[in-house]
């Protein structure tokens, strides 16, 4: 690699890092918009997103008096490893300088640290809201994981890979063809994103009801530059699961780097095309968050359910016929 090719991928790795970074609150204030538009409301602004990070980020930090020191760094630590794990999954090209790190374990890995310290968060004030919110984070956790796995190892088994970059180029090579095991993962995927966000029909992102928060309960004793924290962490991984799937099932008009090296052209349209995908993607969940109700919290686990069965289907199908 020349020196001119490593400052250009440099830049471009640290421009996804960037972008991650600031394009996740705008994209929680699109879909936002586009669901009080279904609604035939106004809506806010599609920065008011921003504004509130603003505004928290200047407010004082409450603490109860039996907060811990796991209490006060959770917040830290949490949107670290999601922006890390965000930051791994190829958006507008693959093969970028750090790609060799963009494994799907690594990222359910780091997705599965951030859900645990802010389970053990919401326990450790000891209020009754936390409890409740970190044993339905964790009963959702139980389910959804198994069922992520089981679409790893349904890609692994197509591509024999479980790195991002590699799959991403396997599939939009066209060489996987159609395939019925491709599209039970990719509706099992969808059922986990939804789930591991937060969102209808799992939970309502939107209110602060008892018998209906999961990730809301977590953070109520959250104030200033901490909750400023976690929404943002929270906003960062809508963005991490609509990306994920568009760089798996979605893969079209990425650039490719060859070891590292990019260029800037294909940078271009490959910023253009995730956020086309990601304009799709939004509208498509507002559209689907004003159409369907929440569940009941006992029903989630059937839906859960579902999902882990698609997933073996899907790994099932791939060793009783290459062909499906």
């Amino acid at each position: 690699m020349t020196i001119s090719g490593a400052i250009v991928s440099m830049v471009a790795q640290g421009g996804e890092m960037g972008l991650v970074l600031l394009v996740a609150p705008l994209l929680v204030g699109y879909v936002r918009k586009v669901k009080a538009r279904l609604q035939r409301r106004q809506g806010a602004s599609l920065l008011q997103p921003y504004r509130d990070l603003r505004r928290l980020l200047g407010k004082e930090v409450v603490l109860a008096e039996n907060a811990s020191w796991l209490f006060r760094t959770a917040p830290y630590l949490i949107f670290a490893l999601t922006w890390i794990a965000a930051s791994l999954v190829p958006s507008f090209a693959t093969g970028l300088m750090f790609s060799w790190t963009g494994d799907l374990i690594v990222i359910i890995s780091l997705l599965g640290s951030a859900r645990f310290l802010l389970a053990l968060a919401g326990l450790d004030v000891g209020t009754s809201f936390g409890g409740l919110g970190a044993s339905r984070e964790v009963m959702i956790a139980s389910l959804a994981e198994p069922a992520m796995l089981m679409i790893v190892v349904t890609l692994a088994l197509i591509v024999g890979s479980t790195q991002l970059s590699t799959i991403a180029e396997f599939l939009r090579s066209g060489v996987a063809g159609l395939r019925v095991s491709l599209a039970l993962a990719l509706v099992a995927l969808v059922i986990v994103a939804l789930a591991e966000n937060g969102r209808f029909p799992f939970d309502n992102p939107s209110t602060h009801l008892e018998l209906t928060m999961v990730h809301e309960a977590m953070i109520l004793e959250y104030s200033g530059r901490h909750l400023a924290m976690l929404e943002l962490a929270a906003s960062l991984k809508l963005l991490l699961t609509i990306t994920l799937i568009a760089a798996i099932f979605f893969p079209f008009g990425m650039t490719s780097g060859d070891n590292g090296v990019v260029d800037l052209l294909g940078v271009s349209r490959g910023i253009l095309a995730w956020g086309g995908k990601l304009c799709v993607a939004g509208a498509l969940l507002g559209l689907f968050e004003t159409v369907i109700a929440k569940m009941r919290v006992f029903r989630i686990p059937g839906l859960l359910g579902i999902a882990l069965m698609l997933g073996l289907l899907a790994t099932l199908l791939l060793y009783v016929s290459r062909g499906l």
